[in-house]
């Protein structure tokens, strides 16, 4: 989850162009278009597989301290060290010791990738020494609720109060998951559309490729991305698949819209994170917010409550494609691969629309429900499968990729980063469908095993 970096003085919002303007600010040419990738992993324990505390010899911030060696910079909250800031980025806490970087906005996939190995090298070093490893999973596949910290964060101790409220799972989200993500840029409102619509329709597509959560404390749990399904019983209003982004006329107002009315968690001030959880962002723009009467809300108010909503594709000054769930090295640099390919090439893109375009939104909530206990074998509206839909999509990333011609110092070009999708394609079998065979087969139903075979 967003972690905030900048303490810096923000304006007061005078007015609705304020609003809008932190999405027509993202626009940029193409030839200025970024990428940024994302990705947690989990902690733990060599000895015992636990999940170390913050605050522990050995734990959470020794491993951040430790990273300080490698030019990192100190993020503090209330006096804690809880994020570092680089580079390479921002390297930052979720609720339950989740290891997140949040990459910086590189111009290719071979400096994706290279970002992401320096990052789990310096993280396996410093985890050596401390006696911790780093798990590439879409879910903790062992571990209780109770038996998991909770980080030292102010947003994490407001939120985990208010999750029980609207949802099941919403604390099995903040403690026990992990996930992929990329952020893209776009050109011009229409163009925020377009792979809005794209992202959003297909976005069941990258679960079902990714899905890497099949089993729950030691046992399978019917689902092969169970961390997908966790969203559909979060929080029904900042979460799902945004029928209104297909209506005509979407755009920025639209879904400033939305997120106004996407319920509060919090008000930052003064270092410190102030409850406002279920309170109305409309109602603070009039200065009638119940714990800051009278008080008119930052344009960082609005910036922070952009990252409180969770639908599976998120705007804020770029857009976040969220649909994967946490994997291996390879597959950190296969999710950008795929949105790159897709979103970057308007020939892709085009023939990306032209295949979901005539879903209705009947057909795409079924698909998105789908997907999560089904992966591949999910229906895809017009009669295929997921699986067939991810050839075709995966062709498509393929003549983008091809396109941008980005080649690296070995003359390679950034297609390669497809090869573990293909390999998922070629084979039907899912991460989940593989970590499933082993769990049945060779480990004998020794959950345990994971920590040999699918650490970093």
């Amino acid at each position: 989850m967003t972690t905030r970096t900048d303490t810096s003085a923000s304006p007061i919002i005078e007015s609705r162009d304020d609003l809008l303007s932190v999405f027509s600010g993202g626009e940029k040419e193409p030839g200025d278009w970024r990428i940024g990738t994302e990705h947690e992993k989990f902690v733990y324990r060599c000895e015992d597989h636990r999940a170390p505390s913050w605050e522990e010899p050995g734990g959470i911030r020794d491993l951040l301290a430790g990273l300080t060696e490698f030019g990192w910079r100190p993020v503090e909250e209330e006096g804690k060290v809880i994020a570092l800031t680089g580079p390479d980025g921002t390297i930052s806490l979720e609720p339950a010791g989740q290891f997140e970087l949040s990459g910086a906005a590189l111009t290719d996939l071979h400096m994706t990738c290279a970002e992401a190995a320096r990052h789990l090298q310096q993280c396996k070093a410093v985890g050596e020494r401390l006696g911790v490893g780093f798990l590439g999973l879409g879910m903790w596949p062992d571990k209780r609720r109770d038996e998991l910290p909770m980080m030292p964060k102010g947003r994490y101790a407001i939120m985990a109060r208010h999750m029980p409220r609207v949802g099941d799972l919403g604390l099995d989200m903040m403690l026990r998951t992990c996930t992929i993500q990329v952020n893209l840029d776009y050109s011009s409102e229409a163009d925020m559309v377009k792979k809005f619509r794209v992202g959003l329709a297909l976005q069941p597509v990258a679960t079902a490729l990714f899905a890497n959560s099949p089993l729950t404390e030691g046992r399978p749990n019917g689902y092969k991305s169970f961390r997908s399904h966790i969203w559909e019983d979060t929080d029904p209003h900042r979460t799902g698949m945004l029928p209104f982004v297909f209506d005509e006329g979407f755009g920025y107002e639209r879904y400033c819209d939305y997120a106004l009315d996407v319920p509060m968690y919090f008000v930052f001030r003064d270092g410190h994170y102030i409850d406002a959880a279920g309170e109305s962002f409309r109602d603070f723009l009039d200065g009638k917010l119940p714990q800051l009467p009278g008080e008119k809300p930052l344009l960082s108010d609005f910036t922070d409550h952009l990252s409180t909503a969770f639908p599976e594709v998120r705007l804020k000054s770029f857009l976040e494609m969220r649909g994967a769930d946490g994997g291996p090295w390879n597959r950190i640099c296969a999710l950008p691969a795929l949105w790159v390919g897709l979103l970057y090439s308007n020939e892709a893109l085009d023939a990306a629309w032209d295949r979901v375009k005539h879903w209705s939104i009947e057909e795409r909530e079924k698909l998105r429900h789908d997907v999560p206990k089904l992966a591949l074998d999910a229906p895809v509206p017009g009669g295929s499968t997921v699986h067939d839909l991810a050839r075709e999509v995966i062709g498509l990333a393929a003549i983008g990729l091809n396109r941008r011609a980005v080649l690296n110092a070995a003359g390679d070009n950034e297609g390669g980063f497809l090869d573990p999708l293909r390999e998922v394609v070629a084979s039907g079998k899912t991460p989940a469908d593989r970590l499933l065979d082993k769990h049945h087969g060779e480990w004998g139903g020794d959950v345990g095993r994971i920590y040999e075979e699918m650490s970093f």
